[in-house]
């Protein structure tokens, strides 16, 4: 496991965090995190010793980390600018306690987008190993 590659494209998660908490709409949100994804699978594929898949899976439960704090610290700026999160909430079984359900459900999010990020890795480094054949 190549450690270093991992955290430093967790930093992308971090960048996130405070971006879609401060800057970035919700409903544009989701076109950073799609560029996010294939450039960190693209790096992964170059980059990593092999185990493309936990790699990909280990970025994302890293930032998942930084994006439940970043959103539980600035909470309020967060769902000021995220209406959504407020009624998705208000049907969940934390709806009492927002800040429960962000803990709860953020390391569950960055395990999902992990496996999504995994297999993008994995399929990357075929065809980067591929593509690396046929020069």
């Amino acid at each position: 496991m190549n450690w270093k590659l991992i955290f430093t494209l967790s930093l992308f998660g971090l960048v996130m965090a405070i971006a879609s908490v401060f800057w970035i709409p919700e409903n544009i949100e989701w076109i950073f995190w799609v560029v996010i994804l294939l450039i960190s699978a693209y790096v992964i594929a170059r980059n990593a010793p092999g185990r493309y898949f936990l790699h990909g899976l280990m970025v994302c439960i890293v930032n998942s980390i930084w994006i439940t704090i970043a959103h539980i610290t600035f909470y309020t700026t967060y769902v000021a600018n995220h209406p959504s999160f407020l009624e998705m909430n208000a049907r969940g079984p934390l709806a009492e306690h927002p800040k429960r359900m962000m803990a709860v459900f953020g390391p569950i999010v960055g395990v999902l987008s992990g496996i999504v990020l995994g297999l993008l890795a994995l399929l990357f480094s075929r065809l980067v190993k591929r593509r690396a054949q046929m020069v």
